[in-house]
């Protein structure tokens, strides 16, 4: 399965010069942890960094920086992680492991933004995976006694 078949295609995206009071605000409304930011090129969205609602509590809130003098281009991780949609589930799951995060923008072979892979989106996939497999072997042992009699 490719990052393109289970991506969140539902991104909420923001642009680095707003400001941090209207990005927690978005994340409030639309019920998210994290958006991307993205830049224009080609009429396209190309994620350029990542706010979380994580780096909003540990980098801003808990130093006491003046959030009115911060703009999400200030505050966002610079060092993006990205898969591409043609990488693998489980490419994308060592990549998430080896660098620590929780969430990884989807991009095309332009390096447009066309979704988001997050952990709990993994667990989801996972979970649902692993209930198939327990209905194999439910449907297995019934199908065994019915040719029994």
């Amino acid at each position: 399965m490719q990052a393109g078949e289970f991506c969140n295609r539902e991104v909420v995206i923001v642009d680095r010069q707003a400001s941090i009071l209207e990005a927690a605000k978005l994340m409030r409304k639309l019920h998210v942890g994290d958006l991307v930011v993205t830049e224009t090129r080609n009429n396209r969205q190309h994620p350029v960094g990542i706010l979380t609602d994580r780096d909003i509590v540990i980098e801003l809130l808990a130093e006491e920086v003046a959030l009115d003098k911060v703009s999400v281009g200030d505050a966002m991780s610079y060092d993006l992680l990205s898969v591409n949609e043609q990488d693998d589930l489980q490419e994308t799951i060592e990549i998430m492991r080896d660098h620590g995060v929780r969430r990884l923008p989807v991009v095309d072979a332009h390096g447009a933004l066309i979704g988001i892979v997050t952990v709990d989106d993994l667990l989801d996939l996972m979970a649902e995976q692993l209930t198939d497999l327990v209905r194999l072997v439910g449907n297995e042992l019934v199908r065994e006694r019915a040719r029994r009699g």
